[in-house]
Order: C-alpha cells, then structure tokens, then sequence
C-alpha cells in the first residue's frame, strides 16, 4: 500500500511538472510532450530477508502495585518519578482498625493458653484418680463399675485437653493473621526501579482491585513481539532484530530475540517472543509501540530492484518492469548538478516493458529475473508510460537511498514532500521564462 501511495503521487506530480512546462510551446508542443518518468539502476546480489512486526514495550521487572486488604490511604511517600528500592515504603493505609484486631487475637491466645492449662490439670487429676482405682482393684477394694466410670472419666479429659490445644494452635493462626494484615498496611516496593502511574491519594477507600502504582527498571526494557506458527518455523532465539518508532526520530536500534514462549494462544495459533534490550537514554517509554525488523537471513544472489519499479499490466496481468535499455549510455545525460539537486530529465529515450519474475521478496526491493543488474529500470510514471504508445519517454534518473526513503513515507508526509518540491521547480521554471 505505500509503494502504491509513492507510485500514484509522484506520478501525478511529474504530470503536473510536464503539463506546466509545457506552456510555452503551445497546444501542438503540449499535444507531442513524452511521459516524464524516474528510473533508477538495478544492483546484483542477495536480499536481506525480514518480518516487520508490531511490538509492546515494558520495562525490566515492570509490576503494577495492588493492596492486600481494604483501607483508606494515611500517607503517600512516593510521587511520579522516584526512584525506589525493594523494600521502601510507598504508601501507609489506615492501621487503627488492624492494631484492634491484632490485640483481640492476643487476648484470645492468652484465654485459650490458660484453658489448655486448665484441661491439662483436670487431665492429670484424673489420671491420678484412675492409677489409684487400678491398685484398689488389684487387692478387690472396688468394683469393675467404678474402674470403668474412671477409665471414661480418662478419656473424655483427654479429649479436653486435646480440644484445648486446637484452641491454641486456633489462636495463635490467627494472631499470625492479623500481623500480617497490619503489615499491610504498609505497602511495600517489591522490585527496585522507577515509579510510575501513581493512583494513591490520601483519604482514598482502596481494596484488592485497586492499582496504586506501576514500578520498572526503565535502565532494561523487554519488547513482546506476536509471532505466528509460520513464523516459527524460520525465526528462533538469538536471531537479530532492528526496533525503531516514529517517536525514537532517526534512531534505530540492534537487539537479539532472548526467548519466545512454546505455547501458542487458543484460536490466534501465535505465541509471544521477547527482546530484552538496554534502554540508554531512556528512549523507550513502556507502553510505547514500537516496529521490530526480524531479520532471519538472506535470499539466494539475483538482480535487485525497488519494489515500486515492478508493474502488473492490467490487461495481461504479467508484472514486469519498464527499462530504458539504452539510458545512460551516453555520459552527458547522467550528469548531476554541483549543487548536489536532482537530475534534470534526459533527452527522449527508448523505453520498453519486460516480463519478470519474483524469487525472493523483502519489505522495500525484490530479487527477480529477467533482467540484468545496471540496466535502467522505471520506479514512478508506468501509468503515463501505459498511456502512450511512443515507445518513449524523458528519464530522470535517482538514487537507492531517495527511493528507498520514499518508500518509506506514510502518503500523507509523501505528497506534503512533493508539492513543496514540485512548488518550488514550478517557480524557479517561471521565474526563469520571464527572466
């Protein structure tokens, strides 16, 4: 779509240029003018083969930061910003309500303490009653009635006393529970970074569900990257990948993919890979989408050419390029201006449509045959060539690095560059001809 955009824009701009400078001559000039065309020079060897994908940047050990319990919020330590350490108290919830508890959870250890201690007397009373009905027994002093009455008399205070300890152990689970509830209260920084998305007021009612803050180390950052099941057939770990954004300016950056998960998700059959990267300067912002260039090898040696140079004649429907066999054979119409400005366009030049094939694809050229490295081919003004059955056109020749970044203009920045441009040609070209 966007070497589409390129194509149809400066196509309509070079028409526009050939119309204006066509004035002068009158409607018989303007009736014979040739198509105005780009071209640039095919290049032999091999194809830089990568996938473009979308990426999601976090940084290193990033954590959302949830409350324990339910309270409202006493004191805030932390802005936007901070640094912390894991350990460092961020906020301080209303503890009055827990140090009750807390106090009720002693008093009851202490009660059930002490009845354990009386079920354990009653215990030993009863076992001693019961040794001293055994030796009556022994000498015929007392019945098999009484002996009995002890024994179950024995059994029950050891149920007592065993109830009595649950009690305890009861107790002391619960006054384990209420510390921990009051150390709640004060929520802690787990990992060490920076503090971010801070949602803490004080006198704010909080619970479970309610994110305080975020916490990263924004010195690493980790890029998720969705990779499908086709994908994974030719990119691993290890592999390099080039990440850059429309908010990173110029800057590109060179990373590896550290580890891609073996799971693929439920109906999307994609998984994730992740690219921890060093974040110097602190340039990727988490949250921030990114572009991640995988690259994953290269294709066989072929002749290269732009991407918007190949044509599909929607008549045949046979895609091919348009080359100028003869351009550039003749040194005067390749000079370029001292001043470093673009090419003027040639004198008339043969131009003819030739059939290729596409053996290897990247995201701005392709490998093809059929035609020979050096040989001219056209990247904008096929529809004017299609129009016109002269067999010929005026040839502008350009360079790899201007297609190669128009290619890579959105449509809407492409036209702003080109009218501008083709503004000031129309003005110099007027300015000249009254002169």
């Amino acid at each position: 779509m966007k070497v589409l955009s390129y194509i149809t824009i400066t196509a309509f701009l070079l028409l526009l240029l050939q119309g204006c400078g066509s004035e002068e001559g009158g409607e018989d000039e303007f009736s014979r003018v040739l198509p105005a065309v780009e071209a640039v020079q095919a290049q032999f060897g091999s194809l830089p083969l990568e996938e473009r994908l979308n990426g999601i940047v976090r940084a290193a050990n990033q954590v959302d930061i949830y409350p324990e319990i339910s309270a409202p919020i006493e004191t805030v330590y932390v802005q936007n910003g901070d640094r912390v350490n894991q350990g460092d108290v961020l906020v301080q919830l209303r503890d009055g309500e827990y140090r009750e508890r807390l106090r009720q959870a002693e008093a009851n250890l202490r009660i059930s303490i002490a009845q354990e201690k009386q079920a354990q007397a009653a215990l030993g009373e009863v076992e001693a009653e019961l040794k001293r009905i055994r030796i009556l027994a022994q000498q015929d002093l007392t019945s098999d009635l009484e002996l009995e009455q002890s024994e179950a008399q024995l059994q029950s205070a050891e149920a007592s006393h065993e109830l009595a300890q649950a009690r305890v152990e009861q107790a002391r689970a619960s006054l384990e529970e209420q510390r921990d509830a009051l150390d709640q209260t004060q929520i802690l920084a787990p990992v060490s970074g920076t503090v971010g998305q801070r949602n803490a007021e004080i006198g704010m009612q909080v619970n479970s569900s309610t994110r305080l803050f975020t916490i990263g180390d924004l010195s690493e950052s980790k890029i998720t990257i969705n990779l499908t099941e086709r994908m994974l057939s030719y990119i691993g770990t290890e592999q390099s990948v080039r990440i850059f954004s429309e908010n990173l300016a110029d800057t590109v950056l060179t990373a590896e993919i550290s580890r891609i998960s073996p799971f693929l998700g439920a109906g999307n059959f994609s998984t994730e890979a992740e690219i921890d990267i060093r974040n110097e300067g602190n340039v990727l912002m988490p949250g921030m989408f990114v572009t991640v260039d995988v690259l994953y090898g290269e294709s066989e040696q072929a002749t290269i050419i732009p991407l918007s140079s190949i044509h599909r004649n929607p008549q045949t429907g046979v895609s091919g390029v348009y080359i100028a066999p003869s351009f550039g054979i003749e040194s005067e119409l390749m000079e370029q201006p001292e001043d470093g400005s673009e090419a003027n366009l040639s004198n008339p030049t043969d131009v003819e449509f030739v059939p290729i094939e596409v053996i290897a694809q990247g995201r701005e050229a392709a490998g093809v045959t059929g035609i020979r490295s050096g040989q001219w081919v056209v990247t904008v003004g096929h529809n004017l060539l299609e129009r016109d059955n002269s067999g010929q056109a005026r040839v502008r020749p350009t360079t790899w690095n201007n297609i190669m970044e128009m290619q890579q203009l959105r449509p809407e920045d492409l036209l702003e560059d080109i009218m501008n441009t083709g503004v000031v040609e129309t003005t110099q070209s007027s300015t000249s001809s009254q002169l």
